[in-house]
């Protein structure tokens, strides 16, 4: 809040999202996001193309692409013009809200014309950014898909798009703070020469009414289970933990469960490894939460990520962490999980077979996991995320 104004008074935080509120991905992140800021003491009001579920605590939702039942249907627009066209309701409605807003949450691909027009008003805009740097992003998964001989399909979010870069280097640029969910995305801006104080960190959570632990632990004859949920990719990297699975003492006695849908050409590149009797594909899954409970680790070696939810997803469902430094999951080393570089394949199986063979460094790892684990829930998340409002109208004060 700015010098003078009344600092007893909850902040009161616009929060605009050009997508479906409580649909898949980044429209659940946003969902709870927002749901979490009301209970850490903050005034919600929501700008969203659309919503599709309740917030669970006092927020006001305004729509811009839909009506009732009326909705413009964004397959049809294509997501690009969708954002742009909420980015410009926005933008249109924000003279009305002057001195009634402290804080503008805003997410990329639409949020230029709002930042230009809360910029005439003086209002901060925090722009959200759920994965690296878009040049690294598109320039690694390039690297990677090539080197693998794995071409990404056409349209696919990856995939190098020139409209896109240049709209959201163009919001980079402009907003007032960029919101990092993760040490590795702070990384890839400062390495592009974004100055640290424009670059706030903030964390992402887990639900732990969903996401909790077995209760009885599980069965002596249960085999040591490691699991794999998400897009099967190369940018994922489940070429690497195949690898490092077939590699390791593991895989004698135990089952890798790959839990999610693979792209064009993927499988077929893995065919050998996936055949294995030690690997179970299970396709697109609805059950994962259960199948986190029925798991001992959860493995993430993606070559680049925001702040992967699944990761704390994993730990509260009781699994010990297996991921690169590009995952973004909120762990630390020989803690309360196991890190290692972005394709070390020799490493990410020797932690393996160290977890596989020292059962007692692992329920060392998993009790440390399991007792820390509310410090990531999305209630903590919150309190982080109205900190980091509060830190960006400080500083634009």
């Amino acid at each position: 809040m700015r010098d003078g104004e009344n600092t007893d008074r909850p902040l009161r935080v616009l929060h605009s999202f050009p997508h479906r509120l409580g649909m898949s991905r980044i429209c659940t992140t946003a969902w709870y996001e927002i749901d979490s800021v009301p209970e850490a003491g903050a005034e919600m009001l929501v700008m969203a193309g659309d919503s599709v579920r309740p917030f669970s605590r006092p927020v006001r939702v305004e729509t811009t692409l839909s009506r009732g039942r009326w909705r413009i249907p964004y397959r049809l627009l294509g997501t690009y013009r969708a954002c742009a066209l909420h980015d410009w309701l926005v933008a249109r409605r924000l003279p009305s809200l002057a001195g009634k807003i402290d804080i503008i949450h805003a997410w990329p691909l639409g949020a230029l014309r709002t930042i230009r027009a809360a910029k005439k008003l003086g209002i901060p805009v925090a722009l959200e950014r759920c994965n690296a740097h878009t040049r690294f992003a598109y320039e690694v998964v390039r690297k990677e898909c090539e080197r693998i001989g794995v071409p990404l399909p056409p349209g696919h979010e990856h995939a190098y798009n020139r409209a896109i870069l240049q709209r959201e280097e163009k919001e980079y640029a402009m907003a007032d703070a960029i919101l990092c969910p993760s040490e590795f995305v702070k990384k890839t801006f400062s390495d592009a020469g974004f100055p640290s104080e424009k670059l706030v960190r903030h964390q992402y959570g887990f639900d732990e009414k969903t996401f909790y632990p077995t209760a009885n632990g599980k069965p002596n004859d249960h085999p040591f289970t490691m699991l794999f949920a998400g897009g099967c990719s190369p940018r994922k990297g489940l070429h690497f933990a195949l690898e490092a699975w077939l590699t390791s003492t593991a895989h004698n006695k135990g089952i890798f469960l790959i839990a999610g849908e693979f792209i064009p050409g993927y499988a077929e590149k893995l065919s050998v490894q996936l055949a294995h009797p030690s690997v179970k594909c299970l396709g697109h899954r609805k059950d994962v939460a259960e199948l986190m409970r029925k798991s001992d680790l959860f493995v993430l070696p993606s070559i680049e990520e925001g702040s992967a939810l699944v990761t704390s997803e994993a730990r509260g469902s009781g699994c010990v962490l297996l991921v690169s430094e590009a995952a973004g999951a909120i762990c630390q080393h020989m803690e309360n999980g196991l890190v290692h570089p972005v394709g070390d394949v020799v490493l990410l199986s020797k932690h393996m077979s160290i977890l596989d063979e020292d059962r007692g460094m692992f329920d060392r790892l998993r009790e440390k996991s399991i007792r820390t684990g509310f410090d990531i829930t999305w209630r903590s998340a919150g309190k982080r995320l109205l900190q980091a409002y509060q830190e960006i109208i400080s500083a634009e004060s």
